[in-house]
Order: structure tokens, then sequence, then C-alpha cells
């Protein structure tokens, strides 16, 4: 997959899991934009504690 230089992420799913996995952010009043970032931020900051044990 290609990085590019703009702040766009594009992944490619299937449209049933799309259309649920967007049902139930919806249900949680949450755009697909703050759950990922949500989680992409914790994983982030988990990874650099696990770099601490790797030492």
């Amino acid at each position: 997959m290609a990085i590019g230089d703009s702040g766009r992420i594009v992944i490619e799913v299937d449209p049933k899991f799309k259309k649920d996995f967007h049902k139930i952010l919806a249900i949680k009043g949450i755009t697909l934009k703050d759950w990922f970032l949500e989680h992409a931020e914790d994983y982030i900051k988990n990874s650099d504690q696990l770099k601490i044990f790797e030492s």
C-alpha cells in the first residue's frame, strides 16, 4: 500500500463489514475518524511502552 503525504488513510474492507461497523459507531454516537484516532493513539502509546521492555 502506498504511503503518501496527505492526511488520508484508505483501506478496503468487505461492504457488509463496513455497513455493520458504521451502524455500531452510529449507535454509539461516534464517527469512524474519532474511533480510529482514539484506537490508533492508544496503539502508538502502548507500542512506545513495549520498547521499554525490549531494552
